[in-house]
């Protein structure tokens, strides 16, 4: 019963984030993120189960530090390779003006996407198939759940992309593109639920996201703005 109470909070935040309600993001997704952490209790987790104690969070900050240094650095060395440039060509920034980058950078992604996912996924949802099942079972059921989470938002990926448009702009470039999506953000899935085993914490995972989000839409839009589109202000 509590395991269905997870899943239809989630189902409900996706359906109003991508389609009923995307205007309300941000404050979705903490309503969401509340009702999780009230159903993890009523299961019985403690902070601990879910990487969010005192001794937790001090773990995770050291790790943190690391970890998004580590993707600034990767993301400007993919940034200073032609090879690799073009993958930080997406569209979706190509209209912000910095006020809006900053509201996704510090605002939107990590109150919104972040805080949501993580205690969806490898807080709440980890921890009570963990405590059922093992370690294994959780990462595999937390990955995959995770995976497809993101068949709505990543339907308009391979019109926005310039490296996922080699899969094609059409119907079957969008299924492609989404069934890409949905391979890459579970394996994704399978590192930050290992982040947070090996962490110990919920903050290391979190960090490692909001660096994978936050930078990768910095650095799409200053691409953008080298090459002379969007608006500037």
């Amino acid at each position: 019963m509590r395991m269905f109470c997870v899943l239809a909070v989630l189902v409900a935040a996706n359906l109003l984030n991508n389609w009923l309600a995307p205007g309300a993001y941000v404050p979705t997704c903490v309503a969401a993120a509340a009702a999780l952490l009230l159903i993890a209790r009523w299961d019985g987790l403690t902070r601990a189960d879910l990487g969010l104690d005192t001794a937790a969070l001090y773990r995770g900050l050291r790790w943190s530090s690391v970890l998004v240094g580590a993707v600034l650095a990767v993301f400007l060395v993919g940034l200073a390779l032609p090879a690799t440039r073009e993958a930080f060509e997406d569209e979706r920034a190509a209209g912000l003006t910095v006020g809006e980058l900053l509201w996704r950078v510090l605002v939107r992604v990590p109150v919104g996407t972040v805080l949501l996912e993580e205690i969806a996924f490898r807080g709440v949802l980890w921890a009570m198939v963990r405590r059922r099942r093992g370690t294994a079972w959780a990462t595999a059921v937390s990955s995959v759940l995770f995976g497809l989470w993101h068949v709505l938002p990543s339907r308009g990926l391979s019109r926005a992309n310039a490296a996922v448009a080699v899969l094609g702009t059409g119907p079957t470039g969008t299924v492609l593109s989404v069934a890409a999506a949905v391979v890459a953000t579970t394996a994704a899935g399978v590192v930050l639920c290992e982040l947070r085993r090996r962490s110990g914490s919920l903050l290391a995972p979190a960090a490692l996201h909001w660096a994978l989000n936050g930078f990768g839409y910095a650095l799409a839009w200053a691409v953008l703005r080298w090459r002379g589109e969007g608006d500037v202000l």
